[in-house]
């Protein structure tokens, strides 16, 4: 384990912090079909910024296919393909951004900013009509978005927010498994995934098996009940965190 910290270039309290930040969120993620990004990405940009976008971005793949595959039977394949269109043009757009992107505090400030507008857009209660058009716009906002910061999420959640819990949940991981991956995609043919961010995550992966095992004894119990008021709270607290330290850097 020492070798792993020495190669990553961080101490063992802020893998742990990560690996806190990454089980905690993979567990709502399963349960709400959000906030995986929303919840992991402030904490983790709080201590190791350097591993955002890509570190987290990556992880995220497996929770998405780990977590579409509980609900597959909910899908509806018809909203699938002009959300998924929309998302890999955001994340091609972002990638070409995040390149000319080096510093990493600014990533974590970004990242704040990311968060605080998904948790506005959690708490609008707006009811946007699912259709091909919002599909494609809100896959886009969400590629641009999840590409450089890793919070892709809320646009999103915002079109399923009124939807039946199961089939919100299912929609939202499908768009999320193929979110992660077409930004991971563009990503790398940017040159922006390194070696580190590939350990990062494999160390991380048990965080993913654990935050799931312990949702899905829950995942029945919580069709009628939310840890999202929690899991908004708890991300609001870290990303105006991340960005007061940027404006006081």
């Amino acid at each position: 384990m020492t070798d792993l910290f020495a190669r990553l270039d961080i101490s063992f309290a802020v893998w742990s912090a990560c690996f806190g930040a990454v089980l905690l969120s993979s567990g709502i993620q399963r349960l709400s079909g959000q906030a995986f990004g929303i919840v992991a990405a402030p904490l983790i940009a709080l201590v190791a910024p350097q591993f955002l976008p890509a570190g987290l971005l990556l992880l995220g793949i497996t929770v998405g296919l780990t977590s579409i595959a509980v609900d597959f039977s909910a899908l509806t394949r018809a909203e699938i393909i002009p959300g998924f269109f929309g998302r890999a043009l955001g994340a091609v757009i972002a990638a070409m951004v995040a390149a000319s992107i080096t510093n990493v505090n600014l990533i974590a400030g970004l990242t704040g900013v990311a968060v605080l507008i998904g948790i506005l857009l959690s708490l609008s209660g707006l009811r946007v009509a699912i259709k091909s058009t919002t599909l494609v716009t809100a896959g886009i906002a969400a590629g641009l978005m999840g590409t450089i910061t890793a919070v892709g999420a809320p646009p999103m959640a915002l079109l399923y927010q009124h939807e039946p819990a199961k089939r919100a949940r299912a929609m939202q991981n499908a768009f999320f498994f193929w979110g992660m991956c077409s930004s991971v995609l563009a990503l790398a043919w940017q040159g922006l995934i390194t070696a580190k961010h590939l350990i990062f995550a494999g160390s991380l992966l048990p965080a993913i098996a654990l935050g799931l095992a312990v949702s899905m004894p829950l995942a029945h119990r919580m069709e009628r009940h939310t840890l999202r008021p929690y899991a908004l709270a708890l991300s609001a607290i870290a990303a105006t965190t991340l960005i007061a330290r940027l404006m006081l850097a």
